[in-house]
């Protein structure tokens, strides 16, 4: 069975990630997203392991310390990993893995597996942007403008994707991260793994 892909999705706070992920693993059953660990609290309706894996300070430093992480990162005062073992299970199964992770978690996992496929979103504009995180009604003005500016820094490192979606029509925007999977999956080197049968028929004597 040839291994499963693995796509990294980064965007500012408030850009719409996470919607569009869940509207692509809704459609389709090979798709899978990580589900981080984190030590920040959880915000309503969030669940613990659908959303993430809430845990406290002090175990997520015994996890990092063991070696449990293929990348970790400090973002708003909070610690956010993904999970070694789950990722690497999935892709072993031939599964297609999607990571929600920062700008600095996508480094640590492009240092790790080259042949990923890194995307980045980012909103039509920052006015967009501060009116999307004020209907979320998440967080107070001082935390939405401490998110407005690491928003203007993450998008900084936009350059270091494969792939810059701008999401300012969802339908287009859900389109476009369909379209750059189906692409990824129809790469040369992913096609001869798992056509390896068909291509020696095709080409022996």
């Amino acid at each position: 069975m040839a291994e499963g892909e693995l796509f990294i999705v980064s965007a500012p706070s408030g850009a719409g990630k996470t919607s569009l992920v869940d509207a692509l693993i809704r459609e389709n059953d090979s798709l899978c997203v990580s589900v981080s660990h984190t030590t920040r609290s959880k915000r309503p309706k969030e669940q613990d392991g659908i959303n993430y894996h809430f845990i406290e300070k002090a175990r997520f430093q015994s996890m990092l310390a063991a070696g449990d992480f293929l990348e970790s990162a400090e973002v708003y005062g909070h610690h956010y990993g993904t999970s070694k073992k789950w990722v690497t299970e999935q892709l072993e199964e031939g599964l297609t893995v999607i990571l929600e992770i920062d700008w600095q978690g996508a480094a640590q996992i492009r240092a790790q597996f080259p042949q990923s496929c890194y995307i980045f979103i980012v909103p039509p504009s920052l006015e967009a942007l501060t009116d999307r995180l004020r209907k979320r009604a998440q967080d107070n003005d001082a935390i939405i403008a401490r998110r407005m500016e690491e928003a203007r820094a993450v998008m900084q490192r936009v350059t270091d994707a494969d792939f810059l979606v701008v999401n300012d029509d969802f339908t287009t925007a859900l389109d476009e991260m369909r379209a750059i999977i189906q692409a990824w999956s129809l790469r040369v080197e992913t096609q001869e793994a798992r056509l390896r049968p068909l291509l020696a028929s095709l080409t022996e004597g």
